[in-house]
């Protein structure tokens, strides 16, 4: 057997790999929250774009939840304003809601010329669009951090109907109160909201660390798989800290909500959507319920 009939036949066996994964989610929803390194990379953007397109074309129902609070930052400096902090969270005031949406909505129009660039049909939206996300004001143990968002209410009707007519729909997370006032929302918590309101089948989380880790400063002690009860024992236990505690939690929550499955991934591997979905192995950490069966 020659090297190119070798080569083809690891193809073939990729793609057997992958149908049975491909027949389990056909017509199902994944929520991809987008965001960390990979939004900044170029490259790493185009390949994330790839694999959220290919999951289109083979029949899932993908919708992206974007970030861009590196973006944020870059342009608060680049116009000479100076970020107000209260307790490590900053605040945003008027002027800074004004560049936060901006630039939201400049990085959401990025992302659907790119998946429209690939043949697929793509609507960029907010939160504030067909009254998706309804939020109340967030306070920081009590006191005021300005135009930043708890989500109170998500009505998915308009993501339904872009899923119905064939769009791959794009989110930003940006929502408005009562009062019709807009306010930034954090995109982790922006993704839950809108996964558990479409009851998805899964939610991944496109992060800059590799999945969860019982230690941290061990890469050896990455958790490949964990139950809602294993994940909740690793927080009260104290393994669990940083950025990945909120992340973590909501998680657990997401999975309480009607999510079945939700991936933590390293969004700086090349094509980590597709090795996560479509091969036995995986390379992140999977969160399941507690009577969903492993590897399933």
């Amino acid at each position: 057997m020659s090297e190119q009939d070798v080569e083809a036949m690891e193809k073939a066996q990729v793609l057997i790999e992958a149908l049975p994964y491909i027949q389990r989610f056909n017509r199902k929803i994944i929520v991809v929250k987008y965001g960390g390194s990979a939004m900044l990379d170029e490259k790493l953007k185009k390949q994330v774009i790839q694999d959220v397109t290919l999951l289109k074309l083979v029949g899932f129902k993908p919708i992206i939840v974007h970030g861009g609070g590196k973006e944020i930052s870059k342009w608060i400096s680049k116009v000479g304003m100076e970020p107000e902090f209260v307790n490590g969270l900053r605040k945003t005031d008027g002027p800074t809601m004004e560049i936060a949406e901006m630039v939201l909505n400049r990085v959401n129009k990025s992302l659907v010329q790119k998946v429209q660039e690939l043949g697929v049909l793509s609507v960029g939206i907010s939160g504030k669009d067909g009254g998706l996300l309804k939020v109340d004001k967030k306070l920081s143990d009590g006191q005021d951090i300005g135009y930043v968002g708890e989500i109170k209410e998500v009505n998915p009707k308009i993501l339904f109907d872009l899923l119905e007519k064939d769009f791959l729909p794009i989110v930003c997370p940006i929502g408005m109160d009562d009062n019709y006032e807009s306010y930034n929302i954090n995109a982790d918590d922006a993704a839950c909201a809108i996964a558990r309101a479409v009851s998805a089948e899964k939610l991944a989380f496109l992060t800059d660390i590799a999945g969860v880790y019982k230690d941290p400063k061990d890469p050896a002690t990455q958790i490949s798989e964990l139950t809602v009860t294993e994940a909740r024992e690793l927080i009260r236990d104290g393994f669990i800290g940083g950025g990945m505690l909120p992340k973590l939690n909501n998680c657990i929550d997401a999975i309480e909500n009607g999510v079945s499955r939700v991936h933590i991934l390293d969004g700086r591997i090349a094509h980590c959507l597709l090795l996560e979905i479509f091969t036995n192995n995986g390379i992140g950490t999977v969160i399941r319920s507690d009577v969903e069966k492993k590897g399933e």
